[in-house]
C-alpha cells in the first residue's frame, strides 16, 4: 500500500481518468501490482487509498464501504481486473487468464474483458470454455475476446455460437467470425 495519497480530485470522473490519475502518482508499476494484488484477493482495507482510484468509492475509515457486509468479497477481484484495462504490465497476462477461471462471473467477465482489451491470445482457452457460461453478457464477451485475441483453433468453437438462443451471443459470434478472418487471413 502507497502511504498517505490524496484522495481523487473528483470521485466522478471517469475510471479511466482516475486510474491515471493513480499511474501519475505512484507510477505503472505500482498500480498494476495493486491490481494484481485484488485480483488475487487481498483485503480492502490492504489498498483503502488506492481503491479511491480504481472505483471512485471513498474507503475512509468509518464508510460504509469498507463495511465486510456490504460487499461481497468478488468485488476486490473485479475492481483489481477492471483496473488492469487502464494501467497494464506485460507481467500481468497470467493473472488475467487466471481470473478467466474465478469462481464468480463478474471476476470471469472483467478479465476477459482485459484479454479483449490487451488482446491476449493466452487467454483463447479460457475464453473458449467461457462460451458455455449461463449467462449471455458473459458468452457474448468470451466471443469478443475470441474476435480479438482467439486463433484458428477457436474458430468453431466461435462458430457453433452463431445458434446461440440469444440474439446478442449469435451477433457476437458473427462478429467474432468477422474479426478473426481479418486477423487470422482465414477463408471466408
Amino acid at each position: 500500500m502507497t502511504p498517505s495519497l490524496p484522495p481523487p480530485t473528483d470521485r466522478d470522473l471517469p475510471l479511466g481518468v482516475l486510474v491515471a490519475e493513480l499511474v501519475a502518482l505512484v507510477g505503472e508499476p505500482a498500480v498494476v501490482r495493486v491490481c494484481l494484488d485484488l485480483l488475487g484477493g487481498a483485503r480492502r482495507e490492504d489498498h483503502v487509498d488506492e481503491l479511491g482510484y480504481l472505483t471512485g468509492l471513498s474507503f475512509a475509515p468509518g464508510e460504509p464501504t469498507l463495511d465486510e457486509s456490504s460487499w461481497k468479497p468478488y468485488w476486490t477481484r473485479s475492481w483489481g481486473a477492471r483496473g488492469l484495462l487502464y494501467a497494464w504490465e506485460d507481467s500481468a497476462a497470467p493473472a488475467v487468464v487466471v481470473g478467466l477461471d474465478d469462481e464468480h462471473w463478474r471476476v470471469a467477465e472483467t478479465c476477459l474483458k482485459v484479454a479483449t482489451r490487451r488482446e491476449l491470445g493466452e487467454a483463447g482457452p479460457g475464453a473458449v470454455r467461457l462460451l458455455g457460461h449461463e449467462l449471455d453478457r458473459v458468452r457474448a464477451q468470451a466471443l469478443r475476446t475470441l474476435g480479438a485475441a482467439g486463433d484458428t483453433e477457436h474458430v468453431e468453437a466461435v462458430r457453433a455460437l452463431l445458434h446461440d438462443p440469444h440474439p446478442d451471443v449469435r451477433r457476437q459470434a458473427g462478429r467474432a467470425l468477422e474479426r478473426m478472418g481479418a486477423r487470422l487471413d482465414l477463408p471466408a
